[in-house]
């Protein structure tokens, strides 16, 4: 904008410079300033003393050629011959801001359009950067899919076996051996139902039907039997009729991760309560509790206890994505070597 304004003030300061000179030779037949429609102008002395001022901004900064002072432009010239005495002529402008419109507009309309280049630009450039590991998860997931649908029939082949066996007329020693196969077994299981839930269940549609959880509870119960059994775990229940609206499968998949983490997580010779009643399911055990601060993540994906346990830390995230589902709220109360209560309400 100073720019500008220099070259047309400094027309505005030569046609000024000559009309002072002419009242200069011309004094004595002429006393009036000459004025101008286009600009307002004054004249200071070398000492910087206003001889004559028409300025509505008396604000002179002298050793600047050109300056914004208000809502006014000055322009200072530095006269070769002093004129009326005068060594410094000021010419003073309106600002109407029309500039700083324009430069306004200008830098909307030209950053909007680079601002589109880059975004569209860079877009570009980041699914190229992000193609490889995009590749590499869709292979991965792939991979995790496969593999859990091909560990489906060897599995249940292992539990279906293990349960026509017949303990009774086996050796004691065997007898053990089919216990720790039952236990890793059905620890296996319960990591294939996480897997198959995170990779397929919720490509499916609820199932909803109205359940009785006394029943599935005890269902579970003895389903952990064997791996409660290897930790000499004793479990006590209180359950009360209770019926709930929910899919079968995600039911049993929330018992069973908070049952597996009672046993998982307890100490050997410990305890777990479990009490069902109206609108609540509590499942208590006497194990190695949680870190308080870490009560608040304990539903993140991926969050382990301990690494002296095996899984891979999705059970409790599965069981509050399946609960949030069914507008269950969950309650989790734990302390250091104590153990761990976990309430469900709905």
């Amino acid at each position: 904008m100073f720019s500008n304004q220099r070259t047309i003030l400094s027309n505005y300061a030569y046609e000024q410079i000559k009309r002072l000179k002419a009242l200069h030779h011309y004094f004595d037949d002429r006393r009036t300033y000459p004025r101008d429609h286009r600009f307002k102008s004054a004249i200071y002395d070398m000492e910087d003393v206003r001889i004559f001022s028409l300025l509505e901004n008396q604000r002179i900064h002298f050793d600047e050629e050109i300056y914004q002072t208000g809502d006014k432009i000055h322009f200072v010239k530095i006269l070769d011959n002093y004129y009326l005495g005068a060594k410094y002529l000021i010419i003073e402008v309106d600002d109407n801001h029309i500039w700083h419109d324009e430069t306004i507009r200008t830098i909307t309309i030209y950053g909007s359009l680079v601002f589109l280049f880059l975004f569209l630009f860079s877009f570009v450039l980041a699914k190229l950067f992000l193609k490889p590991m995009r590749d590499s998860i869709m292979l991965l997931d792939r991979f995790i899919k496969d593999t859990t649908h091909e560990l489906n029939t060897p599995l249940s082949a292992i539990l279906a076996n293990i349960e026509m066996m017949d303990k009774n007329i086996m050796a004691d020693k065997n007898r053990k051996k089919l216990d720790r196969i039952t236990v890793a077994a059905k620890t296996v299981s319960t990591l294939y139902e996480d897997l198959t839930y995170l990779t397929l269940e919720h490509e499916r549609d609820n199932e909803d039907e109205v359940l009785d959880l006394r029943k599935i509870i005890l269902e579970r119960i003895d389903y952990f039997e064997a791996l409660s059994l290897s930790k000499q775990i004793t479990i006590e229940h209180d359950l009360h009729k209770e019926h709930f609206l929910m899919d079968r499968k995600k039911c049993i998949l929330v018992i069973d991760n908070l049952l597996s983490n009672a046993i998982k997580y307890n100490t050997r010779g410990g305890s777990i309560y479990i009490a069902l009643d109206k609108g609540r399911l509590m499942i208590e055990d006497s194990g190695i509790g949680i870190k308080e601060e870490k009560i608040p993540y304990i539903f993140d994906r991926y969050l382990r206890f301990n690494n002296s346990e095996g899984g891979f830390g999705v059970g409790l995230s599965i069981v509050k994505k399946i609960i949030d589902e069914y507008a269950v709220q969950i309650e989790v109360d734990s302390k250091m070597k104590r153990g761990t209560r976990m309430i469900l309400r709905w």
